[in-house]
């Protein structure tokens, strides 16, 4: 044991000289590997690319082979269908013998015959086929239509007449039609390809690489079928990816990916585009070629790279094992020297021979450096003796700052806790974590029975809970919050299952993690029941009112009409003035009728879930001739896959709806204008848009556009006959819906409503 220490300490006499020895081999290992690594990864990259490429060359050269060769034939019928010793009105023998002679100089024709317009073959080679009715071929039909190309096909009416072979019959069609001298198809001449050309074209390319390669070509249909491969293939539907890119790529490419039968392969892909006039028949070309088979040319490279990458790190190692002794020898020598100062004798510090700069900076610095830890020892000891006062100055400091927090906190909760509205704080979840006392004076729930509760089970109605959740939802989806920052009024139950109307404010308060909802409510139950036997009152007026009205409108609207004889031209005026004020009047008692079933909550909604496109489409026609009557014309239209939308209304309802806007649309626009109703999906749900081209709403009206009787000018009645009550039907009966109605206006240029409902699903 003591042999085998001995020759490493007289290898390397010095500690830092063994480590930087040590370090300088590991580096030169880690720096030669990686070299090495990158040098290899870049060559296997470059070399995997370039038989990956190859095999897409090979791959578009096949396929540049088949629709050159598919131009040619396509181009050779085109041409013969031209030559007028075809036509109808040469011999039948002498158009077989022409067809004959281009059989035998065209070795690949199996088939080649002339079917006249009524689909009967009237000369073929051979006679094959003569008289039969091929007029629901598709080349027949196909070649009338303009197409001329069909693809690769299995034999159906030679199948019995050509000789037998191992494989089926297997053709690919060209049909052009035979014009006469103004161009007027005579007849159709048909061509069936024998598809062994195409096996052919594949060898000529595939062939002399094949066995050194050892790859293998595949011809696949626009569908996925292969027309041309190994035994076994040809049918197959193949769901490869390299299909996929050859459909999304107009060049070729490669990739590697596992087969069906086992295997992962590289593959190069080419798809046919035509070639000239000849369209294509969408073909693509795989040649494939056996993962481990490719990259044999990868292994042996990776294994020279490893060979190189060993011998440079012995190499390197060797040199720094050399540089690391070379720099160590001084620093040893400076070493020495410390070890005699903390020993406490004086040394002169030099740097040995063969020094260098830095050497001589830390030689010069080292006793700067003791005399400095000397005094630093010093300051020290003088803080440890004055650590003890500072720590006790800033645990009072906290102290102070911790009641000062305190006694804020304590403020704030005596504030919620005296005041007169009910507090309520919800987490992002909608979970209650404070409840004040108005709350509990409120709702009559105790603090301590709806903490951790979800606040929507504890206040909410059962039919207004699934809005508020979707409203909740969505805050945590978008961050956006219409309550947010207003002052709404909503109808809230009791514990004892009691509702009540509040007004509540509702605030984002905090930052990061512990940021919360406020709410402050108050409750306005009693305004509201005073409001509501005032709506009872004009209700009552107004059923008072609307019976003799009704028969006032009628007899005025028949006198109108003539029905008691023709009126003087004076009474005809005074008696149309005196209709159209009864109508507008028995409209004004509706509208206030309506709003007050709405606040008593007394208004049917028969919601079913149905589609909206008919409903929005059926109202712009039962407008239309209102519209016609100003001159305005009334246009519906759904965006694409929009006519599916469904929703849970009322029909009835929302054609209320839809018919106020677009008569408001129609009033405020000038002749010759048009009205747009459009329909669209929206952040699921359903929106309806009714877009006009008049003045627009003025900015002073538009915070009130909703409330009743609310009218941009009060000239506005008059002109056009409103009552101010319309809009504010409308919002009652969308939000009634779960949604939402909401504008968009511009002066001088028009106005946008948009009414947005839950949408169910498409159909």
């Amino acid at each position: 044991m003591p042999s085998s220490l001995s020759f490493p300490r007289a290898l390397l006499p010095r500690r830092l000289g063994a480590w930087l020895a040590l370090a300088f081999t590991l580096l030169s290992i880690v720096l030669s590997v990686l070299l090495v690594s990158v040098i290899e990864h870049r060559n296997n990259e470059q070399v995997r690319s370039s038989i990956g490429y190859g095999l897409a060359e090979l791959a578009m050269q096949t396929s540049d082979k088949l629709e050159r060769g598919m131009y040619e034939r396509y181009r050779e019928v085109r041409l013969i269908a031209q030559r007028r010793g075809l036509r109808p009105e040469t011999p039948p023998e002498r158009r077989r013998q022409a067809l004959d002679e281009l059989q035998d100089s065209y070795g690949y024709y199996s088939w080649i015959g002339i079917a006249g317009l009524d689909g009967k073959v009237q000369v073929a080679a051979d006679g094959l086929l003569e008289g039969a009715d091929v007029s629901k071929r598709p080349w027949f039909s196909k070649a009338l239509k303009g197409v001329h190309a069909g693809d690769v096909h299995e034999a159906v009416l030679l199948a019995r007449l050509l000789p037998q072979q191992a494989e089926p019959w297997r053709f690919v069609d060209v049909a052009f039609p035979i014009p006469d001298d103004a161009g007027r198809a005579q007849g159709v001449l048909g061509v069936h390809l024998s598809w062994q050309w195409a096996r052919d074209v594949e060898r000529s390319v595939i062939a002399p690489i094949e066995a050194r390669r050892r790859v293998e070509a595949l011809i696949v249909d626009a569908k996925g079928t292969v027309l041309l491969g190994p035994p076994g293939w040809q049918g197959s539907r193949l769901p490869l990816a390299s299909l996929k890119a050859a459909q999304a790529r107009k060049e070729g490419g490669y990739l590697v990916e596992d087969w069906p039968d086992g295997g992962s392969w590289l593959v190069g892909y080419a798809r046919g585009h035509g070639y000239a006039d000849y369209p294509g028949l969408g073909w693509t070309v795989l040649v494939r070629q056996n993962v481990d088979d490719a990259y044999a040319p990868v292994r042996r490279l990776r294994d020279y790279g490893l060979a190189a990458g060993v011998l440079l790190a012995a190499l390197c190692s060797l040199a720094g094992i050399l540089v690391a002794r070379r720099i160590t020898r001084p620093l040893d020598e400076l070493a020495d020297a410390a070890r005699h100062i903390r020993a406490g004798q004086t040394v002169a510090i030099a740097p040995g021979r063969g020094g260098y700069e830095e050497v001589e900076a830390l030689s010069g610095t080292l006793d700067v450096l003791v005399s400095d830890l000397v005094r630093r020892r010093r300051e020290l000891e003088h803080l440890n003796a004055t650590l003890e006062l500072r720590v006790e100055q800033r645990t009072l400091e906290l102290e102070r700052a911790l009641n000062t927090v305190r006694a804020s906190q304590q403020r704030i909760v005596n504030i919620i806790e005296t005041a007169q509205d009910a507090f309520i704080s919800v987490d992002l979840d909608g979970r209650i974590t404070d409840w004040n006392s108005a709350a509990r004076a409120m709702f009559g729930w105790s603090r301590q029975e709806v903490l951790g509760r979800l606040l929507v089970e504890v206040t909410i109605p059962e039919r207004h809970r699934d809005s508020a959740r979707q409203a909740l939802r969505h805050f945590r989806e978008t961050g956006r919050l219409d309550l947010l920052g207003r002052r709404v009024e909503r109808t809230l139950v009791r514990r004892d299952g009691a509702e009540l109307t509040a007004e509540m404010t509702v605030g984002l308060v905090g930052t990061g993690e512990g940021v919360f909802f406020s709410v402050f409510l108050h409750d306005v139950s009693e305004r509201k029941e005073i409001e509501r036997l005032k709506n009872e009152f004009v209700s009552t007026v107004s059923h008072e009112l609307r019976t003799p009205l009704t028969a006032i409108s009628a007899s005025l609207s028949l006198l109108a009409d003539g029905m008691a004889g023709e009126l003087p031209a004076d009474a005809q005026g005074l008696v149309g003035i005196a209709n159209a004020s009864s109508e507008r009047l028995v409209r004004l008692i509706g509208d206030v009728l309506d709003i007050q079933k709405m606040e008593a909550g007394q208004m049917d909604y028969h919601r079913v879930p149905q589609e909206v496109a008919p409903i929005a489409e059926a109202a712009v026609v039962a407008m239309d001739s209102f519209a016609a009557r100003a001159g305005v014309t009334l246009r519906f239209e759904a965006e694409p896959g929009a006519g599916g939308l469904r929703a849970e209304v009322d029909r009835d309802r929302l054609t209320q709806v839809l018919t106020n806007l677009l008569s408001n649309a129609v009033k405020f626009s000038a002749a010759g204008g048009e009205v747009l109703t459009r329909l669209e999906a929206c952040d699921q749900a359903v929106r309806i848009a009714v877009s006009d081209h008049g003045a627009g709403i003025p900015q002073a009206f538009r915070g009130r556009i909703f409330q009743r009787f609310a009218q941009a000018d009060a000239a506005d009645s008059r002109r056009n006959g409103g009552t101010g009550l319309g809009l504010s039907i409308c919002k009652t009966i969308v939000e009634e819906h779960g949604g939402r109605i909401r504008f968009e206006t511009a002066e001088g240029k028009g106005t946008t409503f948009f009414v947005e409902l839950p949408a169910l699903a498409f159909a």
